[in-house]
């Protein structure tokens, strides 16, 4: 039975008189490193010399140091970069600053479970992951409000490394919402198989089909953007309020009666061990020595996919139709 913990299952008081340093300032440094101020937890914010966000985070009322330098301030150092930096900064910043008892902290857990990162045996290694943009975790906490979040304890040095990540949940607003008790290897490969089969890799692919499939057959390409990637949101959004049943009661008996008869046609047993195989590659490595590969060499084959994918059909009407609704947050360029 899956273990949830609440703000009452939380003490703050846990951090009080400790020092956190969150280390990167982007979607989810900056709420990390807002929230647990707002908490009233002592936040400093670990960046690289000439960062773009060192003015960024000062403006917004935070203490910044170096990553190495907050490392060393800090008793628990909270890791908010990109995966495929985390291990090189783990060399360069924040290894020799690991004393014993201090807490290295991940929102997710892709380097500690492949082995890019072994921390020594006498620090608490822990992992606080919000199921959220780091966005909507800062908006949901300003709001009262916060988004559920994963908590994992892979080396527990003090024997209270628990208790210091439920009080970092609580700090950025997860435990308003409930904190699922995971493991490392459950969330790092859960992850990665959510946003590749479903999430991002098979929802971009259903849309990108349904598209090209109706434009083949002579509708407009406006028409065929609204009917499978705007009204996407529309029924996502029904069913993260109340599921499946929830969304199914909300659309027409029409939609409701084509789900049931043509969802099995389009997913089927050939799609589902195609999922099989891609869980299986993620779990044996596969996967991630690909990516780590990918990165060594500089991303050719990630930047070649990214320029292709930014060329497709889809994304030039959805682009020219997004422009026109002014309702819409415009996204910031990479």
């Amino acid at each position: 039975m899956a273990v949830m913990y609440y703000e009452k299952d939380c003490d703050l008081g846990a951090l009080k008189g400790k020092t956190i340093a969150v280390i990167g300032y982007g979607s989810q440094g900056h709420a990390h490193a807002l929230n647990a101020k707002e908490s009233g937890m002592k936040v400093i914010v670990g960046l690289y010399e000439g960062s773009k966000s060192w003015k960024k985070a000062e403006d917004s009322g935070l203490t910044v140091k170096t990553a190495k330098e907050a490392a060393e301030a800090a008793d628990f150092i909270m890791i908010l970069i990109n995966d495929e930096k985390q291990a090189r900064l783990y060399q360069e910043s924040i290894k020799d600053a690991l004393k014993p008892g201090k807490t290295l902290a991940f929102a997710h857990g892709f380097n500690i479970h492949f082995g890019q990162i072994v921390p020594p045996a006498d620090i608490n290694v822990v992992m606080i992951a919000p199921k959220g943009p780091g966005h909507t975790v800062r908006e949901q906490y300003q709001a009262g409000a916060g988004v559920p979040c994963l908590i994992a304890v892979h080396q527990d040095a003090t024997g209270d490394a628990k208790r210091l990540g439920l009080a970092y949940a609580a700090a950025i607003g997860g435990a308003r919402a409930g904190v699922l008790e995971t493991t490392f290897k459950e969330e790092t490969e859960t992850d990665l198989f959510g946003e590749q089969a479903v999430l991002c890799g098979g929802v971009s692919a259903l849309m990108k089909c349904g598209y090209e499939v109706l434009t083949e057959a002579g509708y407009q390409p406006e028409s065929a953007y609204f009917e499978v990637m705007h009204e996407m949101k529309l029924i996502i959004d029904l069913v993260n309020r109340g599921g499946l049943s929830f969304m199914r009661y909300s659309i027409s008996d029409t939609a409701e009666y084509g789900d049931y008869i043509t969802g099995p046609k389009i997913i089927t047993e050939d799609t589902k061990n195609a999922m099989r195989q891609v869980l299986k590659e993620i779990q044996n490595g596969k996967f991630a020595r690909e990516w780590i590969l990918e990165n060594q060499v500089n991303r050719p084959n990630f930047n070649r996919m990214r320029a292709i994918e930014a060329q497709h059909p889809i994304e030039q009407v959805g682009k020219e139709l997004r422009s026109m609704m002014s309702w819409l947050q415009k996204p910031s360029e990479r």
